[in-house]
């Protein structure tokens, strides 16, 4: 993973990874969540990349987005 820009210092993100069809973020929790195109569609998974490579926004947009924010593919740990 590579560790997040976080340019505004208060983001909850740490870190990313970013493939073809998925991004991969991790919270300062340690939990991992799996976006996809198939859980959150083309366009918010092209917005989640554009804003991690940026190092802003990354958090607030998934907050800010519901279908989002409940929208990831899968988390890690699973609780």
């Amino acid at each position: 993973m590579q560790r997040y820009g976080n340019l505004s210092g208060d983001s909850g993100v740490d870190a990313y990874e970013i493939g073809d069809d998925f991004i991969a973020v991790r919270f300062r929790s340690g939990v991992v969540y799996w976006y996809t195109e198939r859980s959150v569609g083309a366009a918010h998974l092209d917005e989640l990349k554009r804003l991690a490579r940026r190092g802003r926004g990354l958090a607030t947009y998934i907050s800010q987005h519901p279908d989002v924010g409940d929208g990831y593919e899968r988390k890690e740990p699973d609780d």
